[in-house]
């Protein structure tokens, strides 16, 4: 059985996700471009919870879609799975717009890379930046940073982060 070591749970992680939305709102000139965009299929539970968050703090309306990738991996024929694509939902234009992109957790870079290719499809963003709810250090292939962090955690290929909605709590486990 793999081993299981809580990171974060409950109230701690409450505060954490108040916080990244209290990031996103301390530049208020900022918020009338701002647009966020969550990656299916887990980034979805981190941007809803942020986009609720925002527009509770802002008292505005900030545009939120929602992101599939599937077809725009670079991985996606090494695959030998069926993939079950997402729906994306994004009904607004990138065009000039500050995007947020949304994962639960950074590992590879991939999901982001893939996400930057498939935005283009809605417009040229001014800006793209990148909220991640856990950035997995010594995993990356890529070099992306995420602008706005929860938490980091030191890990490695053997091991597995895993955001659980069910018991709002963060766990590393080991393979």
């Amino acid at each position: 059985m793999a081993e299981r070591k809580l990171l974060v749970a409950g109230s701690r992680l409450a505060l954490t996700l108040e916080r990244l939305a209290l990031q996103l709102a301390e530049n208020p000139d900022a918020l009338a471009d701002l647009c966020l965009i969550g990656l299916q299929p887990r980034g979805i539970y981190v941007s809803d919870r942020i986009h609720r968050l925002l527009e509770a703090e802002t008292g505005r309306a900030i545009p939120y879609g929602k992101l599939d990738i599937t077809f725009f991996r670079d991985d996606i024929r090494g695959r030998g799975d069926v993939l079950r694509a997402n729906q994306t939902d994004i009904r607004f234009s990138t065009e000039g717009k500050r995007i947020v992109l949304i994962d639960d957790v950074l590992y590879t870079g991939r999901s982001v890379r893939a996400a930057l290719d498939a935005i283009t499809a809605f417009g040229r963003p001014a800006c793209v930046e990148l909220l991640v709810l856990v950035s997995r250090r010594y995993t990356q292939e890529l070099p992306i940073a995420p602008t706005y962090v929860g938490m980091e955690v030191d890990s490695v290929r053997g091991q597995r982060v895993v955001v659980d909605w069910a018991d709002e709590a963060v766990y590393l486990i080991e393979n």
